[in-house]
């Protein structure tokens, strides 16, 4: 069998190229990590070859012994690693996966309420641009303007008042623990079905870091990635009253085949997620980024709610004098990977907003900690100084910024990243 470096070499220069971007930059995206090398040669199997359309015991292919074993291998490890009643392994990810929950429990037309997109909540929480919002009545609530935080009264009054369907709790951009008991109950003061979209935090609630909704809603979605260290795929949970309807509507409804290499994949990350060593890295997840929340607030940085509870900041950066555009962009040339991002009630536009959001999962993975955190919240003040600065002309600007880079790059040669090829 050829490689793929004889077969394609574009492929393989485009992949060595990344793999040596992900070494030498520091990923403080709060969506992104590295998986382990069990879960990529998983990821990279012959399962890829098998079609298996249906369920486990119930496929519409032959040929299904090894693939049923799987299935019910990871969605036993689901089970048990969350305590959920029923799992569906199947989805793509995580949009495909709330998507099921509409098709499942919901009909077009229907009151849906959700986080706003601008305060923190997902496209699939019902923001205008996404389905969610395009064939529902989407009612969204935010955060309180002062605190930054997410207020239970006004959400239940919203929810009396419009009496939503489905009840959409969870976040893609909220650094605080989340109530799930709070919203269980305000899902059954008005008759909605609470659904708790768990994906960024899955890997927290897995270690006891994150209180789990598990016990308060009806369904929890999530991906398998992010701080769970897996592949890119999805799960949905339920109440065993849900499941029949949540499995319909994510095959045949919205799905043909399942991924079985992801499936595989999942299974292995749940079976490290179910270990001391993996309970540890989530405390250190939170640990590194309450460190990092001290040393930007210490650095004059203004961060929505004032620092973190979770593994994410999301950072106000109007008070320094550039956008999160412009953050981004800079802090992408110094060696630093984040994404841009909305605050709370931003003036400015979601392709220009006033903040970034950044997360500590793929550094934690690489063993950073507490003294790196130091290192991370001196670069980022140096580059946002530099970005700042109109008396500084660009190649001068260019060159701080590789000063930084040049920096990073020699702390991450002492932090191999698990899953990388070393040689690449």
């Amino acid at each position: 069998m050829t490689s793929l470096g004889e077969v394609d070499p574009d492929v393989a220069e485009i992949i060595r190229a990344e793999n040596r971007r992900q070494h030498q930059k520091i990923r403080l995206i709060p969506s992104e990590n590295y998986a382990s090398r069990a879960v990529l040669e998983a990821t990279g199997s012959v399962l890829t070859n098998k079609y298996s359309e249906g369920y486990a015991r119930e496929r519409y292919y032959e040929g299904q012994q090894q693939i049923d074993r799987l299935e019910e291998l990871c969605a036993q490890r689901a089970r048990d690693l969350f305590g959920a009643e029923h799992v569906n392994v199947q989805p793509y990810s995580g949009s495909p996966a709330n998507q099921a929950v509409y098709v499942a429990l919901g009909r077009p037309g229907d009151t849906v309420m959700g986080l706003s997109l601008a305060h923190g909540g997902h496209l699939t929480h019902g923001a205008a641009v996404s389905v969610s919002g395009l064939h529902y009545e989407a009612v969204q609530y935010g955060v309180d303007e002062a605190t930054g935080r997410l207020d239970y009264d006004r959400i239940a009054a919203l929810a009396e008042k419009h009496r939503p369907k489905l009840l959409w709790c969870g976040a893609t951009a909220h650094p605080r623990i989340i109530d799930f008991e709070r919203f269980g109950q305000i899902g059954r003061e008005v008759g909605a079905v609470v659904v708790a979209d768990i994906a960024h935090i899955a890997g927290l609630v897995a270690a006891g870091l994150h209180p789990s909704p598990v016990p308060h809603v009806d369904v929890v979605t999530t991906t398998t990635h992010k701080s769970l260290r897996g592949p890119r795929g999805g799960m949905v949970m339920c109440r065993e009253k849900f499941a029949k309807a949540i499995d319909a509507a994510i095959f045949p409804g919205l799905q043909g085949g399942p991924h079985n290499h992801t499936t595989a994949a999942i299974a292995v990350a749940l079976k490290e997620a179910a270990t001391p060593d993996f309970r540890a890295y989530a405390a250190r997840i939170v640990e590194n980024a309450q460190a990092l929340a001290s040393h930007l607030r210490d650095r004059g940085f203004d961060l929505v709610s004032g620092g973190t509870d979770n593994h994410l900041l999301l950072i106000d950066l109007r008070s320094k004098g550039v956008s999160g555009y412009q953050m981004a962009k800079a802090l992408d040339a110094a060696g630093i990977v984040c994404n841009y991002n909305l605050i709370p009630d931003d003036p400015r536009s979601a392709r220009r907003p006033s903040g970034i959001r950044i997360g500590t999962p793929a550094v934690t993975s690489r063993g950073f900690g507490i003294e790196e955190m130091a290192l991370l919240g001196n670069w980022m003040a140096r580059v946002a100084q530099a970005r700042a600065d109109e008396g500084l002309e660009l190649a001068g600007r260019k060159q701080r910024y590789a000063g930084v880079a040049s920096e990073v790059r020699d702390l991450c040669d002492q932090f191999p990243a698990p899953g990388l090829i070393p040689e690449a």
